[in-house]
This record gives structure tokens, sequence and C-alpha cells, in this order.
């Protein structure tokens, strides 16, 4: 679906610009962002690379495992129907470090993981479960430490300071995450009260 609403926002654009008269300012932007996303994109690996080297080690030397131990009471709190030694625990704490760190990239297929397990957890319903939910929402607000990918973009323009903005991410992100669980919990007990059975 969202590849059909690329080509028909593509195909829009350029009869518009045909009508307009402006076929060849759309083709100079063409060529300009396909340049910069080269740039953005090269800019982008070296750092990725250098923190997913820091996760692997951190991995290699029980790190990671410290952390999800010490995040676990909490996850196990928000996710009260998934057993703590379910393989969707695992994959949902491993999620929740990698997006601290912003690595969004390394984030996705480790969220992905833990959506597929917690929908087996749901006896493979069509229906989302609230731990589904909730982790949803937890992901999509995604407490950031270190915004990664940002501090990538960053240097890339030349950004004379590109980790200023790391105090301020990690309000936003803060603030963004408490509010998402706030708002899951009340639309969960709302449910509840009204006799919904998830």
């Amino acid at each position: 679906m969202v590849n059909i609403i690329w080509v028909l926002m593509t195909i829009v654009g350029i009869v518009f610009a045909m009508i307009n008269g402006t076929i060849e300012e759309v083709n100079e932007a063409l060529f300009k962002g396909a340049k910069e996303a080269v740039t953005i994109c090269i800019g982008l690996i070296s750092i990725l690379v250098f923190w997913l080297g820091l996760m692997r080690i951190a991995q290699d030397a029980g790190l990671l495992k410290k952390l999800a131990r010490l995040f676990q009471p909490l996850v196990s709190r928000l996710f009260p129907e998934v057993p703590v030694n379910h393989p969707a625990m695992g994959y949902i704490l491993s999620n929740m470090i990698a997006n601290l760190f912003g690595l969004g990239n390394a984030a996705t297929p480790m969220g992905i993981k833990a959506m597929e397990q917690l929908r087996d957890l749901n006896g493979g319903s069509t229906e989302a479960s609230r731990s589904m939910i909730t982790f949803l929402a937890i992901n999509t607000s995604s407490l950031t430490l270190i915004p990664t990918t940002v501090i990538a973009i960053r240097m890339t323009y030349d950004s004379a300071n590109p980790t200023e903005i790391v105090g301020t991410t990690l309000i936003a992100t803060l603030a963004s995450t408490i509010g998402a669980i706030l708002i899951d919990r009340y639309f969960y007990h709302r449910r509840k009260r009204k006799g919904g059975n998830r």
C-alpha cells in the first residue's frame, strides 16, 4: 500500500510540474536530493558501525545482560502477561536497550521478533494483545540516551556542536515515554472497566 502511495505522489508531482512549467526545477531537485541521500547514508554508516560495534563488545562482555537484568523488574511490570524467561522478554529488552542508544536500525529487527513472540503468546490472534499495544507505544516513544543517528546527520552537515542535542533529546524522549505508558494504562483500565477481555 505504501508503495502505491509513493508512486501516486510521484506521478501527481510530475504531472503538476509539467502543467506549471517547473519540470526543470523538479529534475534539479531530484538529482540534488539523490546526492544528499548518498552523503547522509555514508555519514550514517560510519557512526552506526561504531555504535553497533560497541554494542557487540558490550554484548560479548556481558554488559547487555546486566542492563537487561537491571531493566527486567520494570519491564516485567509493564508486560505482566509475558513470562520472565519467555523469548519475547529478551527481544523486548534488547529492543529497548538498542533504542536507548539511538540505534533504531538495530532495534527494528528485535522489535519485529518481539512482536512475533507476543503474537504467539496471544494464540496467533489477529487482534493485538495488551502487551503488543504496550510494546508498540513504548517502542514508538523510544526513550533515547544517545541519539546516534541524529548526531551522525548533524556531523554530516558540519554542525558546530553535534552532541548538544543529547540533553534535550533525553528530556523529550523521557516525557514521550512516560506519556505513552500513562495513555496506554489509561485506555487499558478504561477498557477493563467496560468489560473488555484484553
